[in-house]
């Protein structure tokens, strides 16, 4: 399967990694490519990741990191939706017919 970034969720990623580089540039490095490493995992095996907390999503540990991938599975392809540090907050689900889900 192809795995497809959305731009969001790249942005959130470097802001997470360039906050990390301004204490510690190596560590930032190292983080980077551990979610390199376990995104390109996806691409062989989609389903590695537990049922997300928003409905049609999944979520995927990234090991020895305080992050987590959230993604779906559209088509042929797995869409990154956001890289969460695991301290953070959880984003709202999404807007369905003009209201919030709870």
């Amino acid at each position: 399967m192809e795995i497809h970034w959305l731009k969001s969720a790249i942005a959130m990623r470097f802001a997470q990694l360039n906050y990390i580089a301004a204490d510690n540039p190596a560590a930032a490095i190292q983080l980077d490519q551990r979610i390199d490493q376990q995104i390109d995992r996806l691409a062989d095996h989609p389903r590695m990741g537990r049922v997300g907390r928003v409905k049609g999503t999944s979520e995927m540990i990234i090991a020895r990191t305080p992050f987590i991938a959230i993604y779906h599975i559209k088509a042929n392809r797995i869409e990154i939706l956001c890289i969460l540090h695991g301290a953070q907050q959880w984003p709202q689900p999404a807007k369905r017919r003009g209201r919030r889900l709870t």
